[in-house]
């Protein structure tokens, strides 16, 4: 059983499943394609949940109690199981979340997994630029209320007000047009947003990248160093063979030599 889920074959199968049970999923939010073909889509749909449970089963038999160490077999027993609860009554909210199955396709790809893996690996860092961005918003916050409170009341007149504006400018969007706004009573006000953009758009934000990038060198770091070892136990095994076979020729020699007639 446990040959049969690690087939190449078998997780091409279940790969196939996945893609056309998220084009029936889709195809799900048409009204038209639910009036015309509403069975059928719900039909194609319970049949890609049982082999995704079926799948699931044989690898509980397959693995036993080695299931649960794979954190990818628990993502996949919550995702399944979210949509094996009944859909009905007040659960009926649970319907919206069938789509998640779509997101197996991550634990199936192994190129997939090891994107996530660097970014999970990722996420200490991430937190630590997360916290110095926060820091900066609310600091310019602050400033800006003070500053532009009185100018513009609709983008800066209380401190959420403020936050929300100045999340807004780092994203680049409509940042020009508040700015043009505020500048007509402050010709100065220019300085405080290219700073603000420059610190948070382009010094902040693209630390976020770094962090990532450096997880996933880390993770590839970690894949080469375990196809290094396998390829070392690989040649390591066959050099004994060959000792082993050479050490083998040597006896037979010294044992024709001790029978052959002097």
């Amino acid at each position: 059983m446990a040959r049969v889920v690690e087939d190449r074959r078998f997780q091409n199968f279940i790969i196939a499943v996945i893609v056309f049970n998220a084009i029936t999923l889709g195809l799900e939010t048409s009204t038209r394609m639910v009036a015309e073909y509403g069975s059928l889509l719900h039909t194609v749909d319970y049949l890609a949940l049982g082999i995704f449970v079926l799948e699931l089963g044989a690898k509980l038999y397959a693995y036993r109690g080695k299931f649960f160490r794979d954190p990818w077999n628990i993502f996949d027993l919550v995702v399944v199981g979210i949509a094996v609860l009944p859909t009905t009554g007040p659960f009926a909210v649970l319907r919206a979340l069938r789509v998640l199955r779509v997101l197996r396709l991550i634990s199936v790809v192994p190129s997939m997994r090891k994107v996530v893996t660097g970014l999970l690996a990722a996420i200490p860092g991430m937190a630590s630029i997360a916290a110095l961005l926060a820091l900066i918003i609310f600091v310019a916050g602050v400033m800006a209320t003070k500053l532009f409170g009185a100018i513009s009341p609709e983008n800066f007149g209380d401190l959420g007000t403020s936050l929300f504006t100045l999340f807004q400018v780092m994203t680049g969007e409509a940042w020009p047009d508040i700015a043009k706004e505020i500048m007509k009573e402050a010709p100065m006000a220019w300085v405080f947003f290219v700073l603000y953009i420059l610190v948070s758009s382009f010094a902040v934000l693209n630390l976020f990248i770094a962090v990532v990038v450096s997880g996933m060198e880390d993770e590839l770091r970690q894949d080469i160093r375990e196809e290094e070892a396998k390829q070392t136990e690989t040649q390591a095994r066959a050099n004994k063979e060959i000792l082993d076979e050479l050490r083998a020729l040597r006896a037979e020699v010294a044992e024709l030599s001790a029978l052959r007639p002097r």
